[in-house]
């Protein structure tokens, strides 16, 4: 498998892109990609900057193996474009304002997450104002996602 550098983009970066940068690389890990297969977080907004991930993300991780507690929320920056392969929007919203950040040279590695990972062209909802079961659909659908993700791209280009 080539190295790859991938950021999951949401809306503040505590709920949804945490939980997907989390479960990719505990899948990653768990198929001895650990170190080729890079991951990080980040927001469109810089409401929740330095916070911890909701704690709502953090209990469903939990729940499945998977320790979030060391990460904490960022804006993206200009650099992030270039510093990372794929950069992959939760939804529509964030791909039409992260196009709208990409420079004419990066635009290309911005993705809606469930089209890029899996071809069905969904949003990733946002649980936010949700109950704690919306956490566990949204791991249900991340884990989905990153596994679809990771078998793409162990397959010879």
């Amino acid at each position: 498998m080539e190295p790859v550098r991938i950021l999951f983009v949401c809306l503040g970066n505590i709920c949804r892109s945490p939980l997907a940068e989390g479960v990719m690389r505990e899948l990653a890990s768990r198929a001895g990609h650990g170190e080729v297969v890079s991951v990080d977080s980040a927001g469109i907004g810089a409401w929740h900057i330095g916070h911890l991930p909701d704690r709502r993300s953090i209990a469903v991780a939990k729940a499945h193996g998977i320790d979030i507690t060391d990460l904490r929320g960022r804006r993206i920056a200009a650099a992030d474009f270039a510093a990372f392969d794929l950069i992959l929007g939760m939804d529509r919203r964030n791909v039409v304002e992260l196009r709208r950040l990409a420079s004419p040279a990066t635009a290309h590695k911005v993705h809606l997450f469930m089209k890029f990972a899996t071809g069905r062209n969904l949003d990733v909802p946002d649980p936010y104002y949700e109950t704690a079961d919306a956490f566990e659909a949204l791991y249900q659908t991340l884990e989905a996602g990153c596994s679809s993700l990771l078998a793409k791209l162990e397959r010879p280009s």
